[in-house]
């Protein structure tokens, strides 16, 4: 949905606090890939809110708020109706790369690339 344009905000609700909460902000860029499957996309970060101490009713008025960016379905926002932190990152610049498939054997589905630990993408496509 994000390469389409549907999709314009990628969100995370956690009930815990998570490395990346306070390492994500407006001009990072965001490599995006299919799950199982190859890097495909790049995005420029426009903005990030983030939130802390959440509750049911703070997470009601953000989908009533952002969901047409989200596109969260019903499922999706009861799932995550206990979490208490989240962040919202607005993407811009959306583009579809050269399919690019990384040898990445974890489950996180945020990774901070940093020189050496970077799957190849900071000097193969993400200049």
């Amino acid at each position: 949905m994000i390469l389409s344009g549907r999709k314009t905000i990628e969100s995370r609700f956690l009930k815990t606090r998570r490395y990346f909460f306070d390492r994500l902000s407006a001009g990072d860029i965001l490599f995006l890939k299919e799950s199982s499957g190859p890097v495909c996309g790049r995005a420029k970060v426009e903005a990030v809110k983030k939130f802390e101490n959440l509750q049911p009713d703070l997470i009601k008025k953000i989908k009533e708020q952002y969901n047409r960016s989200i596109c969260g379905t019903e499922e999706y926002w009861k799932s995550r109706i206990n979490s208490k932190y989240g962040i919202l990152v607005r993407l811009t610049d959306i583009e579809r790369i050269e399919p690019l498939y990384i040898r990445k054997s974890d489950w996180r589905s945020w990774v901070v690339l940093e020189k050496g630990k970077d799957f190849g993408l900071r000097d193969g496509c993400g200049s």
